[in-house]
């Protein structure tokens, strides 16, 4: 098949839709397609110039926050057997979906997550969005793709979807020796240590690292890590030396992949308290592949990646029962090291490159099958559509 992928985010951008986008476009590659990826030029190049698959980065007219007005991408589109869509992207999205209209291309959709913001115009906006864009992006799909079944369910009950969930790759996110690690990041060799990892920017406020910072006011002991970067990053530092954390709370920076098995592997756990809107959480996955136990919140989509009391904690969203969960990991290393075993034998299961590749490619297939069965691929002016 010859696919293109659409995103608004792309490494060397650190968020989840844009690694999960590289990930798909890697393993359709290596299973014999034909793949283009379609995003906005990066500010930095991308380092890695290995990729099995063709870039094609589109200078943005605009952008507001994450979301790059494109005006080449419609067109660029023509010619593809099926355009593979990250949804959220504002402007892509309708420009996508236009253009397969227009040149009878089948659409397979991922969802990733709902557009969400706290208060404000943004939030307004976000509310007319969801509520028009949305409906149409998911009835106009020949398939749609749910990162966690349990997440879309939620929103859209009555909504068919094939389940495809993010995954990991096991041989780069796996257990190292913890001593060892700490002496390389220069971490203290005693302490417990709790991890936060996440973008510290304005699209990604429902990760709730104010509430693991005031969780982590109330604990005796230990040192808290923020691996991560963005233009909130001031603010939260700021926060955290309010909150008199300046001793306990180490803000890292961002890390690339290859370095951040190593804060996972010395971690004692990894801290999700998202409040809404996290459909899977890749951190919890990474985490667990590096065989350390996670707390995250009991929300649709992270429930069904974190088995309680094996793999992790779930907890309401609450800053109360944050704190007693941080509390009980600190107090019982023997379960930590039990759940994070369990956990690396639940990744190798379900989140493993190989297995996710072969359900995506399946989803794929569907998707062509799906469109020549109810007429949505209409053959294009000078172009037959396939029998």
């Amino acid at each position: 098949m010859k696919i293109a992928e659409v995103t608004a985010t792309f490494p060397p951008y650190q968020a989840g839709s844009g690694n999960v986008a590289y990930h798909n476009a890697r393993l359709l590659s290596e299973r014999g397609h034909e793949v283009t990826v379609f995003t906005q030029r990066p500010r930095v190049p991308f380092p890695d110039d290995r990729k099995p698959f063709e870039t094609r980065y589109l200078t943005p007219l605009l952008t507001v926050g994450n979301a790059p007005f494109l005006p080449g991408l419609g067109a660029a589109l023509r010619g593809f057997d099926l355009i593979h869509l990250h949804y959220p992207f504002i402007f892509g999205t309708e420009m996508t979906l236009v253009a397969a209209r227009r040149y009878g291309i089948p659409l397979l959709l991922t969802y990733h997550n709902r557009l969400w913001a706290e208060s404000g115009l943004k939030a307004w906006l976000f509310s007319g969005y969801n509520a028009v864009i949305e409906p149409w992006a998911l009835r106009r799909a020949a398939r749609v793709i749910a990162v966690s079944r349990d997440h879309l369910k939620a929103l859209f009950p009555g909504l068919h979807a094939v389940e495809v969930p993010n995954g990991v790759s096991t041989d780069l996110f796996k257990p190292y020796d913890a001593a060892a690690c700490r002496r390389v990041l220069n971490l203290p060799p005693d302490q417990f240590l709790g991890l936060f990892v996440g973008a510290l920017d304005a699209a990604h406020p429902f990760k709730n690292l104010s509430a693991l910072l005031r969780a982590w006011t109330r604990l005796s002991h230990g040192l808290l890590l923020v691996v991560g970067d963005g233009p909130l990053r001031p603010a939260f530092e700021r926060e955290a030396q309010k909150l008199g954390l300046r001793d306990r709370v180490r803000f890292e920076g961002g890390a690339d992949h290859q370095r951040l098995p190593w804060y996972y592997s010395a971690a004692d756990v990894t801290v999700l308290p998202s409040r809404n809107t996290e459909s899977f959480g890749m951190v919890l996955v990474e985490s667990m592949a590096c065989q350390t136990p996670v707390v995250a919140t009991n929300l649709p989509g992270v429930r069904q990646v974190v088995q309680h009391r094996e793999t992790g904690l779930l907890i309401p969203v609450d800053d109360e029962a944050l704190f007693q969960a941080l509390a009980w990991m600190a107090e019982h290393p023997r379960e930590r090291a039990r759940m994070g075993r369990q956990g690396r034998q639940w990744v190798e299961r379900h989140y493993a490159w190989p297995i996710v590749g072969q359900k995506l490619e399946e989803a794929c297939l569907e998707a062509l099958a799906a469109s020549v069965h109810t007429g949505r691929r209409l053959a294009p002016k000078g172009r037959q559509a396939p029998p």
